[in-house]
């Protein structure tokens, strides 16, 4: 059965990509948690009329700290706030050690070339079952991420829903926020994929943007990891993109 074909090879990690991914699941559990406890300050200042300037998650208890609260409500959360100064020295050093490890992987440092792909993303992408040995060409790449729409055709009707979201959910969630990224900061080098998503949001909508250009950028990083070189930005359209906007 095996020689046939009829049973798929299971692809196993290895000793570095489990630390890496281990290392991975810590950050994404203290940035969860960090996020939680934003919205419940948020909610509980809400509910007496405060409400907290937009800013990083970072400088969120500096901003807390500046606003004229009465004792009783600053009492109320600053248990939380203690917990977030906490959190925060432990996501700045998760950051630390992953920077630590991008350097040391010479195909972390290719991925990086592409604008809004950080440390975090691009070390994900290695440390996850995206091996180029599995995938003889992008779109299967694609698929395995879940950024391709679900097919439920019958007969000559072609029917096509969201997208599937299959595969691993961080990889996913990370390229989903690089292209959102790319859509508001509008980095110079992305400006080519800025104008081409821009397109697709004027016929179709922002969100089906952002996963288009989601999805192409997993396959600029699977050509990235297949070629070994590093990313070269094609030059920016001529014409005017579409007026769209994405909200801040």
């Amino acid at each position: 059965a095996c020689l046939l074909g009829a049973y798929r090879p299971a692809h196993r990690l290895s000793d570095p990509q489990r630390h890496v991914r281990g290392r991975l699941t810590v950050r994404d559990t203290v940035v969860r948690t960090r996020t939680r406890s934003i919205s419940l300050i948020r909610a509980l200042l809400r509910q007496q009329g405060c409400r907290v300037p937009s800013g990083s998650a970072e400088a969120f208890v500096q901003r807390v700290a500046a606003l004229p609260l009465p004792g009783r409500l600053l009492s109320t959360i600053a248990p939380v706030l203690a917990i977030m100064r906490h959190l925060n020295a432990q996501l700045a050093y998760s950051d630390q050690a992953i920077e630590q490890l991008a350097a040391q992987d010479a195909r972390v440092q290719r991925l990086r070339t592409v604008s809004s792909i950080g440390p975090v993303s691009a070390t994900a992408c290695v440390a996850s079952r995206l091996d180029v040995r599995r995938f003889r060409r992008a779109h299967q790449v694609e698929a395995y991420l879940g950024l391709v729409p679900r097919e439920r055709s019958s007969g000559e009707t072609q029917r096509r829903g969201h997208i599937t979201k299959a595969g691993p959910t961080r990889m996913r969630w990370l390229l989903v926020q690089a292209a959102v990224s790319i859509l508001r900061r509008r980095p110079p080098e992305a400006e080519a994929l800025r104008s081409w998503a821009l397109r697709i949001a004027a016929r179709r909508g922002k969100q089906i943007a952002v996963v288009a250009l989601a999805r192409r950028l997993a396959g600029i990083l699977y050509a990235l990891l297949r070629d070994g070189t590093v990313y070269a930005p094609r030059p920016a359209p001529q014409h005017p993109s579409p007026g769209v906007t994405l909200p801040a």
